[in-house]
């Protein structure tokens, strides 16, 4: 890393994953899971940054009622970390990013890095350039969002419309817009254009930065967060905000409160293998897969099958002539899709 100030890693650990039933559930959602590796989600977050040097101990911000897993895989990775906080009721990334920046503005109003729990980097070295890139225009006053280049036009992601090149900030780009998830003619559009990549849902920017813009354009949220961590309890390796204070804040992400409306809004684009583990056909779309594309984890009899993801964490799974299907089996449920449907999975969860 380069000189300049320490930054802060915040890592927003409230996702229910529901796309990923029967695997994640309310109670162990998937940045708890190894999907991707022998470690856990959470613990490949932690790790990207714990040992490079310009990092602080990471903020954890989590729902009161995972505390004890956060505790323990953090454990179990020789971390420590300089808080876990639990959020009473899930208010979306933008109040969890407010308490963390009024706990580090006093003593370090400096550099924060936000990062969600349960996304794959592949090229760590890529994405710590990229932070390079983003911390003299973060610490200049940019609040800075890491855009992906886009792999393929998908219609599952938010992007971002890339202006132009910040003077003196080779790499950085104003942001030019935020668009929502597109449909197949504009994600195609978008893909031959070359000026949108994917909204990653990480952020680089200093604490006192977003605390001034969302004091600006959310006086709720900030009052709020105010409030609950005035009226916080430590509690053993905890610190518990207070619910009624917190449960007040609007929820709304960090996009939709700050980052669309700010004129201090900027990317850097990055290619550095990222993937949030979105469903099923991720893992498949990152798996090792054999020779006819099949991706197997656990006691799994394949014979003739093509292009599917099979995974049993329970019983022999055996499997005969499927092709292009999701097939995951629990001890106490068993998922069945083609491929092609697994982003509709939480309608499942719904029912």
């Amino acid at each position: 890393m380069a000189e300049g100030p320490t930054i802060t890693p915040v890592i927003l650990s409230g996702g229910a994953g529901t796309r990923l039933w029967p695997m994640s559930r309310e109670s162990f959602p998937k940045q708890f899971l190894p999907l991707a590796s022998e470690q856990s989600m959470l613990q490949q977050t932690a790790l990207r940054v714990a040992t490079s040097d310009g990092f602080a101990p990471p903020i954890v911000v989590c729902n009161v009622d995972h505390r004890f897993m956060v505790a323990e895989q953090l454990r179990t990775i020789d971390i420590d970390p300089r808080a876990i906080v639990l959020e009473p009721v899930g208010r979306n990334t933008a109040p969890a990013a407010a308490i963390a920046a009024l706990m580090l503005a006093e003593k370090d109003p400096g550099a924060l890095l936000l990062l969600p729990s349960d996304h794959i980097v592949a090229d760590k070295a890529g994405f710590l350039a990229a932070i390079d890139t983003a911390k003299s225009a973060a610490t200049a006053g940019e609040m800075i969002t890491f855009g992906v280049k886009p792999e393929r036009a998908e219609t599952g992601y938010g992007y971002i419309h890339r202006g132009s090149e910040l003077n003196s900030q080779q790499g950085v780009f104003r942001v030019s817009e935020f668009v929502e998830k597109p449909n197949s003619a504009t994600a195609e559009k978008y893909l031959s254009g070359g000026l949108h990549d994917w909204n990653s849902g990480m952020f680089l920017f200093a604490a006192e930065t977003y605390l001034n813009e969302i004091e600006r354009l959310e006086p709720k949220i900030i009052a709020s967060c105010r409030e609950a961590i005035e009226k916080a309890v430590g509690d053993l390796d905890f610190l518990r905000l207070d619910p009624e204070s917190f449960s007040a804040s609007p929820a709304k992400s960090i996009d939709y409160a700050v980052m669309e409306h700010t004129d201090k809004a900027a990317v850097v684009p990055v290619e550095i293998g990222w993937n949030d583990v979105g469903s099923w056909t991720a893992l498949w779309d990152i798996g090792d897969g054999d020779d006819d594309g099949n991706v197997v984890h656990g006691d799994v009899l394949s014979l003739d099958c093509a292009g599917s993801y099979i995974r049993t964490d329970g019983p022999l799974v055996a499997a005969l002539g499927i092709q292009d299907l999701v097939l995951v089996a629990m001890d106490d449920c068993v998922l069945v899709t083609p491929r092609d449907r697994a982003q509709d999975v939480k309608a499942v969860v719904d029912e």
